[in-house]
């Protein structure tokens, strides 16, 4: 940017080399529309009223915005690489995420991060990264990796680098555990995001103390005003599993909205192409109430001050022109996208493209011990079991005791009361570690469900009514590389490949949401109802730093007492 040519062009002593004439544009610091023009030189703004440019484009009234901010996202969770994410997230409006690469970094390690950061250079997003601070999020679980401090600090020197992700361990911030102090030592003077479920009173002090600043976690009022009185924003999160936008909006009001942020967190793409990204959080806060200039904030300027982002955000002077139009205040699907300057998106069509890149160096990941049935015996003493027990709409789950059903001293799925059985295969290095446990809630009737994306050391996971069901399913995936599959009569009936990592595939958005829309479908078909993801409710399963019981390749365990407990209960 030449910011004297910049400067003047501002004055009106120069031409721009665009301007978007006669256009209602959302002013974010004021929070009105005006009438006026935007000037724009190379890929910037150099300012807003009347103006003269090289090209000059009526744009007849209609409203202009900037670009949405995603605070919070994890790509891989789409189960579409970035160049793949990027053209989905677009016509959505949303030009800048901050992405947290912990998922592929739990399979590859630095590898990972590596990855991400190249296939982000250059696509047409704003790709922000903040480092993953938990590989693994605990020493419940085996990961392809284990990041220390060390592993870390020399990727602060990226310009696209901002600081820790988030901080899932609170048991070990807490507890002031070396580990965990080094990497918040080594992140002073970035940005800390946190992951605090539950979390109150003086352990939230203690967390925020830390250097925190933000949670994602929050599902109602009382959490977030406990976290705005320690000094920690909110992300609210509106995902694929986890929906907590509408139980969050009765805590924004005049004075608390500038510490509110949209974030999505996991996003699949059948979503990103039906009902939107950030325009749906926005389309849905002020259908809720909340005033469209208090919505546009929370979609645009909050997280970009929150990361101290001093060119994206607004439509001012020397920020990116990234800008979305609209014709209407209703839908809020963008007619037009423009990405630094350029019109990148048009009716939902990309002009803009950027190039992907190879990532066959991150494929052949699943590596399953021997797996037989023998591996899948769940022998539990006594009558009772400890249960995880599913919570419509959420990725918390309840600790449930429960009758078990049993045959030989064994546990086996209760298709009758809907307790079924649900295990963890270690896939990276085939150490042949099973966990096993049940879960109550998720509807199946037949066959079974398995998944190499399992938050957020991603081992396989698989659920199902029988263990030849689920043993077929486990080969299915290591055979496939990895991804999410169907098997039923011990055939394989349906399955999405997820060659990188055993998390992402480099298939057009459309493609995957096709794909995935149909195995949902039958999953539905089988009996999993409509309040879960079946596979997205299945990927958070073994997330152990998720409260109450998950399960992960060493066992079950109880996330509110941080320990692990046994199935049967005496």
């Amino acid at each position: 940017m030449d910011i004297k040519h910049l400067i003047r062009v501002a004055q009106g002593l120069e031409p721009a080399d665009l301007v978007l004439k006669n256009a209602e544009v959302f002013h974010v610091c004021t929070g009105e529309f005006l009438l006026c023009d935007i000037a724009i030189s190379d890929g910037y703004i150099a300012g807003t009223g009347t103006y003269f440019g090289i090209e000059e484009i009526d744009m007849q009234g209609r409203y202009i915005t900037p670009g949405f901010i995603d605070a919070h996202v994890h790509i891989e969770s789409s189960m579409l690489t970035p160049y793949q994410f990027a053209k989905a997230a677009l016509p959505c409006g949303v030009t800048t995420i901050v992405t947290d690469p912990h998922e592929l970094a739990n399979v590859c390690g630095t590898r990972g991060i590596e990855f991400m950061l190249e296939a982000t250079e250059h696509i047409p997003l704003n790709v922000y990264v903040m480092l993953p601070s938990c590989v693994p999020s605990t020493n419940f679980e085996d990961s392809g990796a284990a990041l220390l401090a060390e592993d870390l600090e020399p990727f602060l020197q990226h310009p696209r680098v901002l600081g820790l992700a988030e901080v899932m361990n609170a048991p070990g911030v807490l507890r002031q555990e070396e580990n965990m102090m080094a990497k918040l030592r080594m992140a002073k003077g970035y940005h800390i995001d946190g992951h605090a479920p539950g979390l109150t009173s003086s352990q939230l002090m203690g967390y925020a103390a830390a250097g925190v600043t933000s949670d994602h976690e929050c599902i109602n009022r009382e959490q977030v005003l406990e976290r705005l009185r320690a000094g920690i924003s909110i992300m609210m999160r509106e995902g694929t599993a986890a929906k907590n936008l509408k139980d969050l909006l009765p805590a924004v009001n005049s004075d608390t909205v500038s510490q509110f942020m949209f974030c999505a967190d996991d996003k699949i793409p059948a979503e990103l192409l039906g009902s939107g990204y950030i325009n749906d959080m926005v389309r849905t806060a002020i259908r809720e109430g909340v005033s469209v200039a208090n919505a546009l904030q929370m979609a645009t300027m909050n997280a970009a001050r929150h990361y101290n982002l001093q060119d994206i955000g607004a439509v001012l002077p020397g920020r990116k022109a990234d800008l979305l139009v609209f014709d209407d205040l209703d839908e809020w699907k963008p007619v037009q996208v423009y990405k630094d300057g350029r019109l990148a998106c048009e009716h939902g069509r990309l002009l803009q493209m950027g190039s992907p890149l190879d990532s066959s160096a991150l494929e052949n990941t699943v590596n399953v011990g021997a797996a037989d049935l023998e591996s899948l015996r769940l022998p539990v003493a006594g009558d009772m079991a400890n249960v995880i027990g599913l919570v419509p709409y959420q990725i918390v789950t309840k600790k449930a005791v429960l009758p078990v059903k049993k045959i030989d001293g064994c546990a086996v799925s209760d298709i009758e009361n809907d307790i079924l059985k649900i295990a963890v295969f270690e896939r990276h290095k085939a150490t042949g570690k099973v966990g096993k446990g049940l879960v109550k809630g998720f509807g199946l009737k037949r066959g079974a469900l398995a998944s190499t994306v399992a938050h957020d050391s991603h081992n396989l996971i698989v659920v199902g009514t029988n263990d030849t069901d689920m043993l077929t399913a486990v080969k299915e995936l290591q055979r496939m590389g990895g991804g999410i599959c169907i098997v039923e009569n011990g055939q394989l009936t349906d399955a999405l490949p997820l060659p990188v990592g055993g998390l992402m595939t480099n298939e057009p958005a459309e493609a995957v949401a096709k794909k995935q829309e149909e195995i949902i479908a039958r999953a539905r078909e089988m009996g999993v109802p409509e309040f879960y993801s079946p596979f997205l409710t299945l990927a958070f399963l073994s997330l152990p730093v998720i409260p109450s019981l998950k399960l992960t390749n060493r066992g079950l365990v109880d996330v509110d007492s941080f320990k692990f407990i046994s199935v049967g209960v005496k």
